[in-house]
């Protein structure tokens, strides 16, 4: 591949982190080198405490039907953890090896990003052997797609990504209940039906050209902005039959408990399919917070069976947002990361 997905920055989008101020400009993005403040050798991880899954929480794939997971399949008690992986001054194969030293193992989802007209890619250089690639793809106004005019680009990353010959997630139009992208209903005539006939229509396209190794995820906002009655998730769904993994994005921006970022997706389709965390991030608010909060998250998808993949927005170049979303920036936040990532949970 070329690094053209990885080094894509500016396309990426932290609008959807909280509040309509998470959604606007934030100055200039001035990027620092960040070196681990502690070697992983001096890290002596602690499991947290799990707190116990709410009253009402629902027996996970009570009422799915078909494979879990698609392509890539769910297993049981087994969460994979990977990242979108971008630090400062490094290539993504130098990144890709300080986290190999830093955790004692390597990414198991690679996530990358890619617009809408790009040729989507067909290897990753650096991606660990074992590591499955998740393609977060943009999307145009609803329009270019339901006219027919983008048929054929749609074919071409079907074929795209079937000459991969290997699993690939495929996250099409996320954070579709936000105003911040053109592939939102914000800005589609508050139309959500019309998010849904195209995700639709890309899958029946990359059905009818054998890219059989395709996962897909559909990947919502954790909470609907603008929350009006026209933009309810629910109402972007594409269909049980036409969704393999359902995904979420959710940061800790406002100092937000890990259960009101997700629990909301949680309830709603833990029943039906397998869940992932397919954007996460905490903000340091000082002290041990960082630290925390991820503590908190770990307990978290300890109790949560049907989550079956974790991503990390795992950078410090992101120019849309002042803050380090990689997990190293403290001593503690560090251990408390690597807990996490060395946890049998998510070893899957």
């Amino acid at each position: 591949m070329s690094d053209a997905g990885i080094s894509r920055r500016g396309l990426l989008g932290l609008a959807g982190l909280g509040g309509a101020a998470a959604a606007g400009a934030f100055g200039v993005w001035k990027a620092a080198v960040q070196e681990p403040s502690v070697p992983v050798e001096a890290v002596d991880p602690v499991e947290p405490t799990p707190p116990p899954a709410p009253s009402g929480t629902p027996a996970p794939f009570a009422d799915a039907t078909g494979d879990l997971g698609g392509t890539v399949p769910f297993v049981a008690g087994k969460a994979m953890l990977g990242s979108y992986l971008d630090l400062s001054e490094m290539s993504y194969p130098e990144a890709v090896r300080l986290r190999r030293r830093q955790l004692g193992r390597d990414q198991r989802i690679t996530h990358v990003f890619y617009a809408w007209p790009d040729t989507l890619p067909s290897s990753i250089k650096g991606m660990p052997e074992d590591s499955i690639p998740m393609v977060s793809w943009r999307g145009p106004k609803y329009r270019k797609i339901l006219d027919g005019g983008s048929d054929e680009l749609i074919a071409r990353a079907a074929r795209r990504l079937k000459a991969w010959n290997r699993p690939v997630f495929l996250r099409w139009g996320w954070e579709m209940n936000g105003f911040w992208y053109d592939w939102g209903g914000s800005r589609n005539d508050r139309k959500p039906d019309g998010y849904v006939t195209c995700f639709r229509r890309l899958r029946r396209i990359f059905d009818a050209e054998g890219a059989d190794n395709i996962s897909w995820v559909w990947s919502p906002n954790w909470n609907n902005q603008p929350n009006e009655p026209w933009n309810r998730l629910v109402d972007y769904y594409p269909g049980d039959e036409y969704v393999d993994w359902v995904g979420v994005s959710g940061y800790n921006v406002g100092k937000e408990r890990v259960a009101r970022l997700f629990d909301p997706i949680y309830g709603r389709y833990a029943s039906r399919k397998p869940l992932m965390i397919s954007e996460v991030g905490s903000k340091d608010h000082g002290g041990s917070t960082k630290a925390d909060w991820i503590g908190e998250f770990h307990a978290y998808v300890e109790q949560r069976p049907a989550i079956g993949a974790v991503v990390w927005f795992d950078t410090d170049t992101h120019p849309h947002y002042p803050e380090k979303w990689r997990f190293d920036t403290s001593k503690e936040s560090t251990a408390a990361f690597t807990a996490m990532a060395r946890s049998a949970r998510l070893s899957g």
